[in-house]
């Protein structure tokens, strides 16, 4: 079966998914969609046999129609590879009465790296198909994890170049230093005096903008994006919910067919829509539940059904979450209005008029496939400080703040199901608030005196992506204003 994609604001025009990938964002400024969800139409124990690798061709083959079987094959075995520090590439670990999917085992230790290992294959692969000449810019925004991701992947990948902007002050210290020190003749990081929206906001603008394409056409570039708006981005994602499920099969964990809760940390909605996706192709996902930090925009929407981005920006300890504007939400929404583009163009028209929406009420009965809440930074460190202290596990900041929603939900839904727990990043990422939530009595060492004490008391070994850093030199220093990036990029590309 041929599955298209089709803009979330436009007709009912079609591509197919390599030229989906390649344009990252559609013209009309909506996101790629499938025309429709595939089955899986797999059993669990058949995938329960399966590695990382083999479920990961079974379910992006059924979206990523166009694109052949040694195609995919390749893409998958160049990304899957050594680059993750364990064989299982997202394993499980039992704590604290959750099941842990640990999503930070690649390059950059952090879940990023599950999608955009594979993203820079996928795309050239993509170009190959399309009788793309130009070069591939990827031009991307970050909230600290999908920049270094991103950089990593597309690190002197031929045909293409890739430019990252950041927040100077809304990532962690590990964060900065992680993209700054990043090699590669084909890479460019750029920090912003502003927050992770203005980045973000600056990036689509310049994707919509006909005279910057033209001017990209001429000097034989074109646009395509990393972040999650990327459908190349979204469905890599949707591989490790249903490896999970099948894990927790293989290992007599569950019973085949048997209904389990998903909990996700998120900001920009696109490691939940993931999830739901997933279900949608008939793994056994009962509630989605989105965990949001003090940045409660999620929180807000799911408890009344209006998206309301007009409220202060807080800088968390979880900053990967600090997004007050969601662009993948705009896909459920989509979804919600039975992929009616125009009604869903209305709500994106009034979110940039008016920075809110409001669905209707038939929209939100649809909504019961979830429940949201939200931690703030007190909870989140208590939380940190007790599962290490009960289960001698030790998590980072944004897997905290799904662990304490967790147990809110058990708290107001009465509901024991056994519950997968997105564990996004390396506590290594976030050394120093992390250690701080364990015992404030680190707050005099280093950030990487703290690495090592880190080390130390979980019992396990310093990755490599943070060994790489300690000593290396910063190799990217600009910063600009928020309306200085369109010039920053024409410089940059030389245009």
């Amino acid at each position: 079966m041929e599955i298209l994609y089709k803009s979330t604001r436009g007709n009912n025009e079609t591509v197919t998914a390599s030229k989906a990938i390649l344009q990252g964002l559609s013209a009309d400024g909506g996101l790629f969609v499938p025309t429709q969800i595939p089955s899986l139409d797999m059993d669990m124990e058949t995938l329960a046999k399966m590695t990382y690798q083999e479920v990961a061709y079974e379910v992006m083959s059924r979206f990523l129609t166009d694109f052949t079987k040694e195609e995919l094959q390749d893409c998958i075995e160049k990304a899957y590879d050594e680059k993750f520090d364990t064989r299982d590439i997202a394993p499980i670990v039992k704590a604290d009465g959750t099941y842990y999917l640990e999503l930070f085992h690649g390059a950059t230790i952090a879940f990023k790296d599950m999608a955009l290992s594979i993203l820079p294959h996928l795309m050239t692969t993509a170009a190959r198909k399309n009788q793309v000449k130009n070069d591939i810019v990827i031009l991307t925004a970050t909230s600290g994890d999908t920049g270094k991701a991103a950089l990593a992947g597309f690190a002197d990948v031929p045909g293409t170049k890739i430019i990252v902007f950041y927040p100077k002050d809304g990532v962690s210290p590990i964060q900065e230093k992680q993209m700054v020190t990043q090699k590669g003749s084909n890479t460019y990081v750029v920090a912003l005096e502003g927050n992770f929206d203005d980045a973000q906001t600056g990036v689509k603008q310049m994707f919509n903008d006909a005279e910057l394409a033209e001017e990209l056409l001429q000097a034989g570039c074109q646009f395509s994006s990393a972040n999650s708006i990327n459908i190349g981005r979204l469905v890599p994602q949707v591989v490790y919910y249903v490896y999970a499920y099948a894990s927790l099969v293989k290992n007599k964990e569950i019973e085949p067919q048997e209904t389990v809760n998903v909990v996700v940390p998120t900001g920009n909605f696109g490691n939940i829509l993931a999830a739901y996706y997933a279900k949608q192709m008939g793994v056994p996902i009962d509630k989605l539940i989105c965990a949001s930090n003090e940045n409660k925009v999620l929180y807000d929407f799911f408890t009344t059904g209006t998206y309301d981005r007009n409220r202060e920006f807080i800088l968390t300890s979880s900053p990967s979450m600090d997004i007050l504007i969601s662009s993948n939400l705009e896909r459920l929404i989509y979804h919600l209005t039975g992929d009616d583009s125009e009604q869903n163009r209305a709500f994106m028209d009034a979110l940039s008029k008016d920075g809110k929406y409001t669905i209707t009420d038939a929209m939100k009965t649809k909504l019961a496939d979830f429940y949201g809440n939200y931690a703030g930074e007190e909870e989140t460190a208590q939380t940190i400080r007790r599962i290490y202290e009960t289960a001698g596990y030790i998590i980072d900041t944004h897997t905290a703040v799904a662990a304490s929603v967790y147990q809110k939900y058990k708290r107001d839904m009465r509901d024991d199901k056994k519950t997968l727990l997105a564990s996004t990043a390396s506590p290594f990422k976030f050394t120093r608030s992390v250690m701080n939530a364990i015992d404030h009595s680190y707050d005099e060492m280093t950030d990487f005196e703290l690495v090592d004490e880190l080390a130390k008391i979980a019992r396990v070994k310093v990755p490599q992506a943070i060994e790489d850093i300690r000593s290396a030199p910063v190799l990217h220093d600009t910063v600009v204003e928020k309306d200085e990036m369109k010039g920053i990029v024409r410089k940059i590309l030389g245009i």
